[in-house]
């Protein structure tokens, strides 16, 4: 019985071995763990097994998926017995994690990152160590790059001894909830313009998924643009997504993972499903059964603001027009007049309320005609007046721009108007009620309420029925307070008097709209990418804003009545060149196609630059900033010039940017080795010089060329001599 027991402690050594192989420490790195685990205990010649990366984090912290938008995911760098091969880290679903205006996919608390390994056909060894060098970036408040050096020994066994490990069960439970497409869900992409739509339909799973977000992994979507979901019938969703501007420009495909809160399947588990799918350039059949272009897909179906929202504004909107210095004090008159014509007779006084409601709805309607004939002039011409569309968006932002002015007292319209008006108030009958509704909205219009200027932007980017509607709660809000004193005339007691309340109240209903125009540039930001619009789009823009209400302060400074007639004259036709030169600098027009001679600048690295200095190349690189005023001036004097851009071009310089607006040790180093704390520096390196040439901090054309004349006499004298080294040889 002995000599038994003595034998299954020998055929189990193997395994008791291989449990304290699993001891292996693991190893910290400030606030992550890691470490190698393994779903076997020993392994057979032959054969695959999982070992997984763990990574443990403090609470708080994370580290990152595949694909960042600022981080770098984990990497691992195998050092394994001849014969063994390693897969790819197999990448679980990640979360979404968002701070500020920055949405990223990142892991937290423990996650194991799964790699198949492949054991060869023939091993020697009872044992074996593989061995691995693991780098990551773990974020808080701040991030920092963390590596470890880990090891894990694992036995070769035969069949009848191998065994699972400790980890084996946590592996097994990963690597079945690593993204795979499933036959019950199809999905379809489609593209247009700006906007992608996924849509997801169920072809046989008894399961609902909740609280759906895709995960691209070929950086199609802008991750801070917020993902809209729509549920179209039963088995149907559509998920609108914004395309990144790093997307290709005729894409093919969207793949990524698509994650259900409740997971894919009823269990709860699979968090993610794999999606790969054949992008088509066009619109998805239920939103373009509705009629509804992208733009109001993106503001009424399920958008900020939801269409009762948008008729909430314009209602409220013209509501508050009546309490504008141009229009509030000639109220009470026309109501009055309405008593007056009428006899004071209740009826007639109800007939003539009512008729002027008509002319107010009847003005804003031939407005509101007008604006979808000048859309669907635009879209013919391929101005889609869309949200997504910069130049849509500066368009709204200009006209904010200008009503926020006014109601700043920077200039007046409609003052003129309020006469024309109380002329019109003259005619007996219902046609002066009728001609003074017409007249309110002449009078009204320029004096653009805070809450209608946004109702008005809306009505650019909806359909024409939706249009439509806007604009008739605009009217009904005009003429809401003549209708009700028509039907309660003794209400006209409480209203209060016209006085230096009013202009008050005015100013004061600007800070909202500059508070909008103030979104909108932020909005600006973020399309106005470099690639398409230029490094410059977005200061010139401002520039643009400033030489607006500059014509705005010359209008309403020397174009007013009480001006002699050649200084108002002088003053319009200043006004105008302003406002054209504003425009004219801010408008975002988008390159028409790539410039030859453009500079094509890369991001700068130390590894990067010693790359391509070894390689040869001429290097030009700029430590720069946004917040450097003097970078910019030398950019701009510097590489507008047709000669500096054509030598780049002749002698294929390199150019990098060290790009300095948020911290960065790094750029701070490599300024500390050279005695710099500060910017503007630039630096050219050549093969042959001793040492680089450094560039003043004020850059002109002829100073950048003499720099590249020396360059390039260095490096012809380098290959001269490796030549000759050569030729010796």
């Amino acid at each position: 019985m002995s000599i038994r027991i003595l034998q299954t402690i020998l055929l189990c050594l193997p395994v008791l071995t291989a449990a304290a192989a699993f001891g292996n420490e693991p190893v910290r790195d400030r606030y992550v763990e890691a470490q190698l685990v393994s779903s076997a205990a020993a392994v057979q010649p032959g054969q695959s097994f999982w070992v997984a990366l763990r990574l443990a984090h403090d609470e708080g912290w994370h580290t990152y998926w595949k694909e960042s938008t600022t981080g770098y995911p984990p990497k691992i760098d195998w050092e394994l017995p001849e014969g063994w091969e390693a897969g790819a880290i197999r990448w679980p679903t990640p979360r979404v994690y968002t701070t500020g205006h920055i949405v990223d996919y990142v892991f937290e608390d423990e996650v194991l990152l799964p790699v198949e390994m492949v054991v060869p056909e023939e091993v020697r060894e009872s044992q074996v160590t593989l061995r691995a060098s693991v780098e990551w970036l773990m974020c808080e408040e701040i991030c920092i790059p963390g590596d470890a050096r880990l090891s894990l020994t694992i036995p070769v066994a035969s069949a009848e001894s191998a065994a699972h490990s400790e980890w084996a069960e946590a592996i097994e439970r990963a690597v079945a909830d690593l993204p795979v497409e499933l036959p019950e869900w199809e999905t379809t992409a489609h593209h247009d313009g700006d906007r992608m739509w996924l849509v997801l339909r169920n072809a046989g799973s008894n399961h609902e998924p909740e609280e759906l977000y895709f995960f691209s992994d070929n950086r199609m979507v802008v991750p801070e643009e917020r993902q809209r979901i729509e549920r179209v019938d039963d088995t149907t969703w559509i998920i609108s997504l914004e395309r990144s501007p790093e997307a290709p420009s005729d894409p093919q495909r969207m793949t990524g993972v698509l994650r259900s809160e409740n997971g894919w399947r009823p269990d709860g588990s699979l968090p993610g499903m794999r999606v790969d799918a054949s992008l088509v350039a066009d619109v998805p059949g239920a939103l373009g059964a509705a009629g509804a272009s992208p733009a109001s897909q993106n503001l009424f179906s399920g958008g900020f603001l939801g269409f009762a929202g948008v008729m909430g504004l314009a209602f409220l909107g013209g509501l508050i027009l009546n309490l504008m210095p141009c229009v509030f004090p000639v109220l009470g008159l026309k109501v009055m007049g309405f008593v007056k014509q009428a006899g004071e007779a209740r009826g007639r006084i109800v007939l003539h309320g009512l008729t002027f409601t008509a002319g107010v709805l009847l003005s804003f309607w031939l407005l509101a005609v007008a604006i979808i004939l000048l859309r669907s002039g635009g879209q013919s011409l391929g101005w889609g007046f869309q949200l997504q569309s910069p130049v849509f968006v500066f368009a709204i932002t200009i006209v904010l721009f200008a009503f926020a002015l006014n109601l700043s007292g920077l200039f007046e319209f409609g003052e003129s108007a309020v006469g024309v008006g109380s002329r019109f108030l003259q005619r007996p009958g219902l046609n002066g009620s009728f001609f003074s509704g017409v007249l309110a909205t002449v009078v009204a219009t320029p004096c653009a309420a805070p809450f209608l200027a946004p109702a008005l932007g809306a009505a650019f980017a909806i359909p024409p029925a939706e249009s439509f509607i806007v604009f008739t709660m605009i009217a009904l809000g005009l003429s809401a307070p003549y209708l009700i004193m028509s039907l309660f005339p003794g209400l006209m007691k409480y209203l209060p008097r016209p006085g230096e309340w009013m202009l008050t109240f005015k100013q004061f209903m600007a800070f909202p709209l500059y508070a909008t125009v103030g979104f909108l540039l932020w909005v600006l930001a973020g399309q106005l990418v470099p690639e398409r619009y230029g490094h410059f789009a977005l200061l010139w823009l401002f520039l643009g804003l400033v030489l607006i209400a500059l014509a705005a302060w010359m209008y309403g400074r020397y174009g007013t009545a009480k001006r002699t007639p050649r200084v108002r004259r002088i003053a319009r036709v200043a006004t105008l060149l302003l406002l054209g030169g504003g425009i004219l600098a801010a408008y975002p027009a988008e390159r028409t196609g790539d410039d030859p001679l453009a500079v094509e600048w890369r991001d700068w690295s130390k590894e990067r630059e010693e790359r391509l200095l070894d390689e040869g190349n001429i290097l030009y690189v700029d430590f720069t900033a946004r917040w450097c005023a003097t970078c910019l001036t030398n950019k701009m004097n510097v590489f507008r010039s047709r000669r500096v851009l054509e030598r780049f071009r002749e002698l294929e310089v390199v150019a990098l940017q060290a790009d300095w607006t948020n911290r960065d040790d790094r750029i701070t180093d490599e300024l500390a080795s050279y005695g710099r704390s500060a910017i503007p520096f630039n630096v050219v390196y050549a093969p042959g010089l001793d040492e680089p040439i450094i560039l003043p901090e004020l850059l002109t054309p002829g100073i950048v060329l003499d720099a590249l004349e020396r360059a390039e006499a260095a490096a012809q004298r380098d290959q001269q001599a490796v030549f000759a080294k050569g030729e010796d040889a």
